[in-house]
């Protein structure tokens, strides 16, 4: 027997409920992950990892691919749910295919590379909204350590073996810092470079812009709880409570003067004599 539209409704609430508690419940210890994921990147990338770290990092990723099946499986809408999720979809796919290391076929590991530097802030980024307030100077400065530490990373990887200004993982932090922040003449030589180049001035370009909000959100904050600007408004609300209370007595007036000459109609209609 097929449920009426109203107990799918409630199927469909049910579920949701319990996926935000699963995520509830799963958000500090994720974050963690999160973390060490970024870590073990970064670690992979400039200087690789012992097997140990190969195994915890495989660990690290069978968590995250369980977490995901389990709340695609409890997502109402599962369309809906894979949507908003497909950068953490190909997050999860590009460490299944690392063998492509092993069949040498550079490009597309250099590609794969690029891939797991972008994916891997993102998830991040996750780690560091649950951490962090989204709002304030430290969650912005938390988030451009992130992705300048992993911006390095990448830009190590792609430039080193051609590029003689970045031989060293230091000189790429560097490169990366400056790209964020004051910005950056130089261009890197391999199209994954540029490209890392490019991603890392879209963030400059955000991470400036809400900056330059917050300090005029600042400034215009203290300068309206400034005394001279105090004394300004209340005189502006005191004119405007006069004005409004002089606008009530003028109601009062006209409205004594209509009920005056209603009563006056009235009493002329029952006595039968013509209005004054």
């Amino acid at each position: 027997m097929k449920d009426s539209p109203k107990q799918q409704e409630e199927f469909s609430q049910n579920r949701y409920e319990l996926l935000q508690q699963l995520e509830d419940f799963l958000d500090l210890p994720l974050a963690i992950l999160g973390f060490a994921w970024l870590a073990l990147l970064v670690a992979d990338l400039v200087w690789g990892l012992t097997s140990a770290l190969e195994t915890l990092l495989v660990t690290i990723w069978i968590i995250f691919v369980a977490d995901f099946l389990l709340e695609l499986l409890l997502a109402p809408k599962k369309g809906f749910f894979l949507k908003a999720n497909w950068l953490t979809i190909i997050a999860l796919i590009v460490p299944a295919v690392r063998v492509f290391r092993i069949l040498r076929i550079f490009r597309f590991a250099r590609g794969l590379t690029l891939t797991r530097i972008v994916s891997s802030i993102n998830r991040s980024m996750k780690s560091l909204r649950f951490t962090m307030s989204r709002r304030g100077f430290g969650y912005i400065t938390a988030l451009a350590s992130i992705v300048a530490l992993a911006g390095a990373s990448g830009m190590y990887t792609f430039e080193r073996d051609i590029n003689p200004d970045i031989m060293s993982f230091g000189a790429a932090l560097w490169y990366a810092v400056t790209a964020i922040t004051v910005s950056t003449d130089y261009w890197p030589y391999s199209p994954e470079g540029r490209i890392l180049a490019f991603l890392l001035g879209l963030f400059s370009l955000a991470a400036t812009s809400y900056v330059t909000a917050a300090l005029a959100s600042y400034f215009i904050g203290s300068d309206a709880e400034s005394d001279d600007t105090a004394i300004s408004n209340k005189k502006a609300i005191n004119d405007l409570r006069a004005e409004i209370q002089a606008l009530r007595d003028e109601n009062r007036v006209v409205i004594s003067e209509i009920k005056s000459i209603s009563e006056a109609l009235s009493e002329n209609r029952k006595t039968g004599s013509p209005p004054n």
